[in-house]
């Protein structure tokens, strides 16, 4: 039975048959520890010449199958997840800003689409994790290291300021309190917004590790997106300045930290190009030019067209956070995400110790 390694093309090659061979080790040397290839072989000779039958440890995939397990996450409840709680934190943002500036039917707009939000991005939580005992159960304890016990507490705290502020702007009683509880909801909101970034790439899946210092960026420049497209759909024309100025702002943040994100994060990066989750990020910038734009040119005289623009905004927002979700499933279904990084930090590695030890990089040491 065969073993394939994993290279950047993808499985290459093939291991030796379990049968051993007559004067030869698994690597092919015979008993001279001569390689096939005129090599010599790194294994010692033991006191009576025989050779040692372990080869040299070496990364490889276990028959072309996957190194690390895919999260077994559905794409509707966790890219729901992080799309309805982008909105919520960044809608909360705009809200106090519009209820500051004197917008009231845009504030009362984004109050009450972030409290729908929060309460969806809960309820899919839940959802994923099967009962809603389990997401008590993370309330018990307060763990600053872990983003889930950080998201959790960060939630249970949102969710009742969100709810305070739309329910009393709808009421219309107790406005003191009202604008305490828009205040605590704005203060809080963009922690909301990119929390699940740091969720994410608190994993080992390749694809969302290994974006980890631009993937909250990301989230953030999408949850403005979200966000500001919500006020364009909801808002008076005559109130919603704020929101085409966000639109603009986080279509630029969004296309340019994911662009930068794939610079940066190495093979992984190909998973963001290709499959499902390319198509996503593809439409999701396509939808951010023409809805910044859209809204820029159009939404200040149009209400049909503030209405479409906010549409295209808050379709690429989810866009974005399906292909980013795509994007790490892919990474952990194929091994060479996962092994060919590690094996050119070994790489790397050996290379920097030989050349502290005084070799040259392509020196071997000598044979024992």
């Amino acid at each position: 039975m065969n073993s394939g390694d994993v290279t950047r093309q993808g499985i290459r090659g093939e291991r030796p048959p379990r049968e051993a061979l007559v004067g030869q080790g698994l690597d092919g040397a015979g008993a001279d520890g001569t390689r096939p290839d005129g090599r010599r072989s790194g294994r010692r000779r033991g006191r009576r010449g025989e050779q040692l039958m372990v080869p040299e440890a070496e990364f490889s995939s276990y028959y072309g199958r996957p190194v690390i397990k895919a999260p077994a996450w559905s794409a509707r409840d966790i890219a729901g997840y992080f799309f309805l709680g982008g909105l919520a934190g960044a809608g909360s943002v705009l809200a106090a800003g519009a209820a500051l500036t004197g917008r009231p039917g845009m504030a009362r707009a984004m109050k009450v689409s972030s409290l729908a939000a929060v309460s969806g991005s809960t309820g899919l939580l839940i959802h994923d994790l099967g009962r809603p005992g389990r997401f008590a159960n993370m309330l018990r304890v307060v763990k600053p290291t872990s983003p889930m016990s950080v998201g959790s507490w960060l939630l249970a705290a949102y969710g009742p300021a969100a709810g305070a502020a739309a329910v009393l702007d709808v009421w219309g009683r107790l406005p003191r309190l009202e604008r305490a509880a828009t205040g605590a909801a704005a203060l809080l909101g963009p922690a909301v917004a990119a929390y699940t970034a740091v969720l994410a790439s608190d994993t080992a899946v390749p694809g969302w590790h290994d974006g980890y210092r631009q993937m909250p960026f990301v989230f953030t420049g999408s949850a403005a997106v979200a966000a500001s497209g919500m006020a364009l759909a909801a808002s008076p024309v005559r109130e919603n300045g704020p929101a085409r100025g966000a639109a603009v702002l986080g279509a630029v943040a969004e296309v340019a930290a994911t662009k930068t994100m794939e610079h940066r994060m190495g093979l992984a990066a190909e998973t963001y190009r290709t499959g499902r989750a390319g198509r996503y990020l593809r439409a999701a910038q396509a939808l951010s030019v023409a809805g910044a734009a859209g809204a820029a040119l159009l939404g200040r005289r149009s209400r049909a067209a503030a209405a479409v623009s906010g549409a295209a905004l808050l379709a690429a927002s989810a866009c974005t956070r399906l292909g980013v979700f795509h994007a790490g499933i892919a990474s952990a279904e194929d091994p060479k995400y996962t092994v060919v990084p590690q094996r050119e930090r070994l790489e790397r590695r050996r290379a920097e110790e030989r050349r502290q030890a005084g070799g040259g990089p392509d020196q071997e040491p000598a044979d024992s």
